[in-house]
């Protein structure tokens, strides 16, 4: 125990910590303005000087750390005027533009001036003028007001890892400027923004619109983006939300944002929201009322169900609504229904995937926390860059890296690279038969560990010829050695797949690779999610074998529990998958298809295949905010509110609940609602008063979230496995497939992943179109020049689902046998040129790999 006394006031601490820290423990203020939590100890504006018992000097409390009986004193009058001419100094040059100023009633120089500051200057000459720069479409820079704290370039390159920022020249010609001149040429997190005390850099989305005094709510949410599920704060006037900031010791992203949850929140109020019911006459979608809306879906679903039997319904759930949502629209298909065709985009990867890897070391296994990154000795990336589909996810293992840790990829991982990883890029035609003499080298030098006999048989079935592969290859006999002598010697290593893995051809066969390699070293699995609550819908039961709790169907003491629950009998036959659907819906068996908060035809491979499949639907219900491509398609399209808009939970990657709150008011219904309005129309029995209602249900029926409430969920470490029952002893048979040998010489497709873009909501986001504007085609140099391409050509991409015409960028990290596009704008979407191939284990397709062909068709119109 430490004991300290600052201003006469005795503060015992646990652990060695500043002076800083003990006053603030202590809530003693001591003024600083470089200082920041999430920063490293720097000591350059000298506003936190103390005096200290037996020193001769001031001290700088954010450095100094406390002793045992130190004394401590803050506030004397040689503290006052050093302060004071600390203050004045910075003033010198500092403009006086307070009331224009939008930092202005949050700016820290501001509050510090007025307690602490001179009240006239002695200086008179004149300011130092430097303009404003705009150019930028997201970041106002104004380095007049600048104080030179550093906060911003340390947050840039300590923290964020970007080092997209730096003090440029010296003295009083000192200033803050990204590398890449006026405009940034960065990841757009805007943790600068963040951390700036003045109104130096700040955020373009809201300036001049608003004070901070004139917010009138601040509601604690979570970003509708990624998988990570970050706190955010919405920050909302006029039913408006003004600005979106992070909340400071938030456990999963403490205070960090990526540029989709810090600037892509503006689709909340886009004028293409849907405002009003639109329902299909003489062949055209017509604005119409609720009633009529919900009766026509209600009396056509009762007709069809009547005729065909409820298996000719199936729906399609979304990992963008939150677990209230999901819960209530699975059970509408089973209860009301009565069938198990329900499924979502999960399907496209992950659902696959984390119930392969959880068959094999339990249930679970996936939920790993992501601050525990930074805590490994050693990271495995396969199957991706996890700094762009989880950018948070990303910055922890950048801090693994700073630590001293190992970052070991398996290909080239741009947003990693300059943290030192230890890379081996065989070529995507070669990453199986390397992921196989990983799993014979590290069994040669660690062995089998006993503990799971049916997994250590399909281990020793794999074969591969290390000679063989490393002539083959550009990896060397040394390098394939380093990396599994510093993967077999970590202690606690960590194994983080992405989707990339996932969407190729023999995806179930690598995976069972990864899994054999993290066997064998003990690791922790981080598998990527691209959607915010992709756990959640999973948890609640939107699979076709899976009921609400993550509890297989085909068990019957859990279809009986439910039964029970919902005093309705189940189906006992697993249901069709998404992919199923598409082929039911194409050869006729499946009459009627309800979307909720989902596009397929944009984001299904083979667009072409699944849009004419749609058009042979009886009946075709969309439930979105945006008129989607799905959308234009159907019979009656049905307006729900957004995350913003409304309450309920998110369960993230790491299988935590979080709590979503609405933030703004708009007139419509909520998913569950509306769900909960059509059941009411065909059975006339479903009532529920509000999402807690529906969670409260949950927490009944469901083992998992067994006596859940909202009240420990705002708490904020709501984590997996709860209070409930995690399911043991239900492992199957480990599905072994080893694919055909890909053909070589042929260009194919790879899914860009873009770090700025997710789907169809960041399209609707003006801030991240300004930033990444259009979809490009990403080729290898050397690829181009066999090609005759050059950069600004403009190209067709075909394959046997279809073309798109793109721009080409040359990128000399993309692979030398594909083009990188991305699935993000209307039209020119990545899966459109994918087929319907699934992995024969994961029932994934297999979109990386799919052969195109490319020709030139013009350049890029100025």
């Amino acid at each position: 125990m430490i004991t300290v006394t600052i201003n006469g006031k005795e503060i015992k601490l646990e652990k060695a910590v500043t002076v800083l820290e003990a006053a603030r423990s202590a809530g003693i203020k001591i003024p600083t303005l470089c200082y920041h939590e999430q920063l490293e100890r720097y000591g350059g504006c000298r506003l936190c000087l103390v005096e200290v018992e037996k020193m001769p000097r001031l001290q700088t409390a954010c450095t100094l750390m406390a002793a045992d009986g130190m004394i401590v004193r803050t506030e004397t009058e040689a503290i006052a005027d050093v302060r004071r001419g600390i203050l004045e100094f910075l003033l010198i040059n500092h403009p006086l533009d307070c009331p224009y100023c939008d930092k202005a009633g949050e700016c820290e120089l501001q509050d510090l001036v007025e307690k602490y500051g001179p009240t006239t200057s002695r200086f008179k000459e004149k300011k130092r003028k430097v303009t404003e720069n705009l150019q930028d479409p997201v970041i106002v820079r104004n380095m007049e007001r600048c104080v030179m704290c550093t906060r911003c370039v340390r947050m840039c390159e300590g923290v964020q890892g970007a080092a997209a920022i730096g003090v440029i020249n010296r003295g009083g010609h000192s200033h803050i400027e990204p590398f890449s001149g006026n405009k940034y040429d960065c990841e757009y997190c805007g943790n600068c923004v963040s951390v700036c005390p003045v109104g130096a850099i700040m955020s373009r989305l809201h300036r001049h619109s608003y004070r901070p005094w004139q917010v009138k709510e601040k509601v604690e949410t979570v970003c509708p983006y990624c998988g990570v599920g970050c706190t955010v704060v919405a920050q909302v006037r006029d039913d408006v939300i003004k600005r979106v900031i992070p909340r400071i010791g938030s456990p999963v992203n403490n205070g960090m944002l990526c540029s989709r949850g810090r600037f892509g929140y503006e689709f909340v109020g886009h004028p293409d929201r849907l405002t009003a019911p639109l329902i299909r006459k003489n062949g055209v979608l017509e604005e119409t009322t609720w009633e009529e809306a919900i009766g026509f879906v209600a009396k056509r679903l009762t007709e069809i169900k009547g005729k065909h039997g409820g298996n000719a319904v199936a729906g399609i759930a979304s990992p963008r609504c939150t677990n209230e949502d999901n819960y209530i629209f699975q059970k509408f298909l089973r209860v009301t229904l009565g069938t198990n065709n329900i499924d979502s985009t999960a399907r496209m990867g992950y659902a696959g995937a984390q119930a392969f890897i959880e068959n094999i070391f339990g249930q679970g296994a996936t939920g790993n926390i992501i601050s525990g990154l930074a805590n490994s000795d050693t990271v495995l990336v396969v199957g991706g860059d996890p700094t762009t589909v989880n950018p948070i996810l990303g910055l922890q293992i950048r801090a693994c890296s700073r630590k001293g840790g190992t970052i070991l990829t398996i290909g080239h991982v741009r947003g990693l690279q300059h943290f030192s990883p230890v890379e081996l890029d065989p070529g995507a035609m070669l990453e199986t038969t390397l992921l196989e003499c990983l799993v014979l080298s590290l069994l040669d030098r660690k062995g089998l560990p006993g503990s799971n006999p049916a997994l250590e048989a399909k281990i020793k079935a794999v074969h591969a010829d290390n000679a063989e592969f490393l002539k083959n290859s550009c990896i060397t006999k040394e390098g394939l050695a380093d990396f599994v002598d510093k993967l077999g010697s970590s202690g606690t290593p960590a194994v983080v797949i992405g989707k990339d893995l996932l969407q190729t051809a023999g995806s179930g066969y690598r995976l069972f690779l990864v899994c054999a390699i993290n066997y064998i070293v003990n690791g922790r699995v981080y598998l990527l999610s691209d959607h915010a609550n992709e756990q959640g819908l999973l948890d609640m039961g939107c699979a076709p074998d899976l009921l609400p709790g993550y509890r297989p169907l085909s068990y019957a003491e859990f279809r009986k529990r439910y039964e029970t629950a919902w005093k309705t009998p189940l189906p006992e036959k697993p249901g069709l998958n998404i992919f199923e659907m598409i082929g039911a819906a194409e050869n006729g068996t499946l009459k009627a298809l309800y979307v909720m908060g989902e596009n397929p035809v944009f984001n299904l491979p083979d667009a072409a295949t699944v849009t004419a499949s749609l058009k042979k639907l009886e009946l075709l219900v969309v439930q979105d905010i945006f008129l989607t491509e799905t959308g234009r398609l159907a019979d009656v399209v049905l307006p729900a509110l957004s995350w913003a808009e409304k309450d309920g939970t998110f369960t993230n990657m790491e299988r935590r609940i979080q709590r979503v709150r609405k933030a703004v008011n708009r007139e419509g219904m909520a998913d569950w609602q509306i769900i909960t309005e059509v059941a009411r129309n065909m059975s006339g029995k479903a009532h529920y008063t509000g999402a807690v209602a529906v969670f409260e249900e949950i927490a009944r029926v469901s083992p998992l979230h067994r006596d859940l409430s909202y009240d420990e969920i705002e708490q904020g470490n709501v984590i997996y496995p709860y209070k409930g029952e995690p399911l043991r002893g239900s492992a199957e048979d480990i599905a072994v497939q080893k694919p055909a040998a890909a053909a070589e010489g042929t260009i194919s497709l790879a899914i860009d992943r873009l770090l700025f873009h997710s789907g169809t909501l960041s399209r609707k986001s003006p801030a991240l179109i300004k930033i990444y504007p259009e979809a490009v085609a990403r080729i290898h140099p050397e690829t181009a020049v066999s090609l005759s391409l050059a950069e600004g050509d403009v190209i067709r991409i075909s394959s046997q689902s279809g073309k798109i015409e793109l721009p080409v960028v040359l990128d000399r990290h993309a692979g030398r046998s594909s083009v990188l596009v991305p699935n993000i704008f209307e039209g020119t979407g990545a899966l459109r040129l994918a087929g319907m191939g699934l992995d024969p284990v994961l029932k994934a397709p297999a979109i990386n790999g799919t052969p195109v062909t490319i020709e030139r068709i013009g350049k890029v119109t100025p």
